[in-house]
């Protein structure tokens, strides 16, 4: 791979004082990024259709993604580290990541809209008089379990108390993050390695908690993915809010070895401020989907 190169105001007749913006050179990566999504989609299409060949591709594909994130990442901080990266580019990568947080504000905003259609539209509508012909076994409650006979019988999960321990874990989360995002300002690298583990553990010991949860609902109450529009709905929400968490886990934990081999100076760390802001994002999906689910 060839070396990257910033294009400085030198090399248009211009003073030489900064580099005007930065010119990544060429790169593999994206290449072999798309090679792993082509063998992790068919994996997963073949796995959801009971081919034998589906979790071997889908294996292939996901180590392959792994490889290409660990080896883009690694090359994005060297360049960042020796200093190639400017205002411009610090700029873009705000805008590249805000950008994201939005796009995953969508996805999110389709399941809670799911939620709110199947609660507040269609379960009135399916009660109402007009419908009594087609589903007369059917009753506008929530959770309902459709027509009679087609749900087993379920109980839902209430905020208490598992939920709720839940949220405090991921709002104190949220705090020890912030500071340690003020001792990073203030150049305080022991202090600010300190609260970011405990910000990963307390993430960590979140995901613990709502797999003791899923064991219970699925154990205990009869409450399962097959569980009518409740339990889908339900089980999508947290679930995928659970599967941001341990991403948003992971990129401080690599944060966290960064600050560990001495990465970030108290004036130049997006990469901080980036997991960071995911970080908080989740927190408030979380927030949201407490009172939505558990509480309503």
């Amino acid at each position: 791979m060839a070396q990257s190169h910033p294009t400085t105001a030198a090399a248009h007749g211009s003073p030489a004082h900064a580099p005007l913006y930065f010119i990544p050179g060429p790169s593999q990566w994206p290449a072999v990024g798309g090679v792993a999504m082509i063998f992790t989609m068919f994996g997963a299409a073949m796995v959801v259709n009971h081919n034998s060949l589906g979790w071997f591709s889908l294996a292939i594909g996901l180590c392959t993604l792994i490889y290409m994130l660990i080896g883009w990442f690694s090359i994005v901080s060297r360049e960042s580290e020796q200093g190639d990266y400017n205002r411009k580019v610090d700029v873009s990568f705000r805008w590249g990541m805000s950008w994201f947080i939005f796009s995953e504000v969508m996805f999110f905003a389709s399941f809670f809209g799911a939620l709110f259609y199947a609660r507040i539209i269609s379960a009135p509508l399916l009660g109402d008089f007009d419908h009594k012909l087609l589903w007369p076994d059917f009753l506008n409650t929530w959770p309902h379990s459709g027509p009679a006979g087609t749900v087993d019988p379920f109980t839902t999960l209430g905020p208490f108390w598992l939920p709720t321990i839940n949220t405090a874990l991921l709002l104190s989360s949220g705090v020890t993050l912030t500071i340690a995002h003020h001792a990073l300002r203030a150049n305080h690298r022991s202090r600010t390695i300190m609260w970011l583990a405990i910000t990963v553990l307390l993430g960590l010991t979140f995901l613990g908690v709502q797999m003791f949860e899923y064991g219970h609902a699925y154990r205990d109450l009869n409450l399962r993915l097959s569980s009518g529009i409740f339990g889908s709905t339900f089980f999508m929400l947290t679930g995928f809010h659970g599967f941001h968490v341990f991403l948003g886990a992971l990129m401080l934990s690599v944060v966290l070895l960064r600050l560990i081999k001495g990465h970030f100076k108290p004036d130049q760390h997006f990469a901080f401020e980036a997991a960071a802001w995911y970080w908080h994002f989740v927190d408030v999906v979380w927030v949201g989907l407490y009172i939505v689910v558990y509480w309503l």
